[in-house]
């Protein structure tokens, strides 16, 4: 940025300091600013200027312009001389910042004795506001010291800073003093908000663990999240210092779920669930704070069955439902917009895993907006699949299936079985997802569907000469062959380590079975499990076709056997022994019949 762009630059945020209009304060001002305009950066520059021009007496435009003018020689000569008068950086160590807390909490004790004293009287705390909120700017500087956190809590600040997140700013102040000196007022409680943010930084808190664990503790003890949340409540988004301690105040949230998970359903019980529900049900223009709140929202609900029955109980799937509704004829309009989209589909997956929930998502019409979805081939379309794989998957999701078949689902479903869409690269799926999601459903509704819903489903399969088994049959030695790939490489790399003499153990052969899994292994399990279910259907026809294509293919009814055999091992992972028992028995039954 060149001279003559900051001097015309328009600052976004409040003025840090107000300037009296009469004589004596404005000298003092000048003298205190003329120290801190050393070293000041362009946006804090910006912000001074705001600040010199604020008590300006309506007197005349000329004389305006002048003292406006005057103003920004005096910040362009303080400009010129920032490198020759900057002073060196004070060092920071154990002594200077037990000094430095010192002095923030005599300034805080000061600060609220004299708002005590004098409620109704701004202009009597002022200075006092401001001297405190320099403070709090001069302690970013522990920032670069996380080893030193510890002081932060023995000191008592923690909690003093999270006193000030209640800390009162304009809302006190009449009309009159508004209009005089509100551009003056120093956002305390946002001026926090920004250095908790810092403090919190998740690459800061890796630097030193130790002085991280103990900086958490402090803040999780006096309820941080809930003050968070209370602060967020009364701030004024349409005022951009306001909306950026929004933005701020997540980004302290994303920061401690990242460094200790488990916070998680302690911070959606504190308010957090209900604040950002309410917030992105909020009929506003898209904007940045929205986007986390989605991002922060998926966080909250990845694993975590309390913060899932949560939302579920506060009718979040109904808020998700509607969210989504905007993208059912429209694409999101711009990249940022289509990762929101993306977060609240992940929300209401996560939601899904809950059982509770799938009677939510069916009470609220989950399954007939998903279906639109299907159907207008939009961006949404990828994530309606994923979602009604969540929902119809494992026995909680029989009704969900009968449902879907109701609502004429089958006619949706199966011409993206039939043929993967080309356009999927906007949406950042493969197609092997596609497959894997498509397929899943319809294992999903073969183990659940029963009567009149069931044979519509297998009817399906007898259509046009049988041509879905083709299909089938053709993914299943598609994936077939990707796995065998996959596993001539894992053996030469078994062989490998046995010749070297190392050991493969447990979490070794877990390492290459999960490659196997990301190679194709799932969808060719699925792919089997279909096959299994329709030869066992009672159409002859059907298993007739499946029969013959293995053979035309040089396929093997015995391989297929034995990839259901390692599915039925694997299956029903979290669920109850008994469960794990039955359905692994139903299974063999139906591999045993192929």
């Amino acid at each position: 940025m060149d001279v003559g762009e900051l001097l015309n630059y328009q600052p976004d945020r409040g003025a840090k300091r107000p300037r009296e209009e009469d004589g004596g304060a404005a000298g003092e001002d000048d003298s205190r600013g003329g120290k801190q305009l050393k070293g000041m950066g362009a946006r804090e520059l910006a912000r001074y200027r705001e600040a010199a021009g604020i008590g300006i007496e309506a007197g005349g435009e000329m004389k305006e312009a002048e003292e406006l003018m005057g103003d920004r020689r005096k910040i362009l000569d303080k400009l010129m001389d920032q490198d020759e008068e900057e002073p060196e950086a004070e060092l920071v160590d154990e002594s200077s910042v037990k000094k430095m807390i010192l002095t923030f909490e005599k300034r805080s004790y000061k600060n609220q004795e004299l708002r005590i004293k004098f409620p109704d009287n701004p202009e009597k705390f002022m200075e006092s506001e401001l001297d405190l909120n320099d403070i709090i700017q001069e302690m970013h500087v522990i920032t670069t010291m996380p080893d030193l956190y510890h002081l932060l809590v023995e000191l008592n600040a923690v909690h003093s800073l999270l006193g000030l997140l209640s800390h009162e700013n304009t809302d006190i102040l009449s009309q009159k003093m508004v209009l005089s000196i509100m551009n003056g007022i120093s956002h305390v409680a946002i001026a926090v908000v920004d250095l908790l943010q810092e403090l919190t930084d998740i690459d800061t808190l890796h630097e030193s663990e130790e002085g991280a664990e103990v900086l958490i503790d402090a803040l999780l003890e006096g309820q941080v999240v809930a003050l968070l949340v209370q602060n967020m409540e009364r701030l004024d988004e349409q005022v951009k210092e306001e909306a950026d301690g929004i933005f701020n105040t997540l980004a302290i949230i994303e920061n401690m779920a990242e460094f200790r998970p488990g916070l998680c359903t302690e911070a959606a019980q504190q308010g957090l669930m209900q604040w950002l529900l309410k917030r992105i049900k909020v009929k506003m223009p898209f904007d940045a704070n929205k986007l986390y709140c989605s991002e922060i929202l998926a966080i909250l609900l990845q694993n975590n069955d309390n913060t899932r029955e949560l939302l579920g109980e506060m009718d979040g799937i109904d808020v998700l439902l509607q969210q989504l509704s905007v993208f059912k004829r429209h694409n999101p309009s711009m990249a940022e917009e289509q990762e929101m989209m993306e977060n609240l589909f992940d929300a209401l997956c996560s939601c899904l895993m809950l059982p509770a929930n799938r009677d939510r998502f069916l009470r609220g019409e989950g399954l007939q907006l998903m279906n639109l979805m299907l159907r207008e081939k939009k961006m949404s379309r990828t994530s309606a699949l994923k979602v009604l794989d969540h929902g119809m998957i494992g026995p909680e999701g029989a009704d969900n299936c009968h449902k879907f078949v109701d609502i004429l689902g089958l006619r949706t479903i199966f011409p993206l079985f039939m043929k993967t869409p080309k356009k999927m690269k906007k949406t950042g799926t493969t197609e092997k997802e596609h497959e894997e999601h498509v397929c899943s459903i319809i294992a999903s509704m073969l183990r659940n569907l029963k009567s009149q819903q069931r044979s519509r489903l297998l009817n399906k399969f007898t259509e046009n000469d049988c041509e879905k088994v083709d299909r089938l049959m053709e993914l299943h030695f598609k994936y077939l062959e990707a796995v065998q790939q996959a596993d001539k490489r894992i053996e030469g790399e078994k062989h490998e380590m046995v010749r070297r003499g190392e050991i493969l153990d447990d979490n070794m052969e877990d390492e290459f079975y999960l490659r196997r899994l990301d190679a194709g292994l799932f969808v060719l399990q699925l792919i089997c499990y279909v096959m299994v279910e329709i030869s066992n259907s009672g159409i002859s026809q059907l298993q007739q076709r499946v029969h013959q294509i293995l053979n035309l293919r040089g396929g093997s009814v015995k391989l297929v056997r034995h990839i259901m055999r390692e599915y039925a091992e694997s299956i029903g992972d979290g669920k109850s022994d008994e469960f794990k028992e039955a359905e692994r028995k139903r299974i063999m039954d139906l591999v045993e019949n192929f």
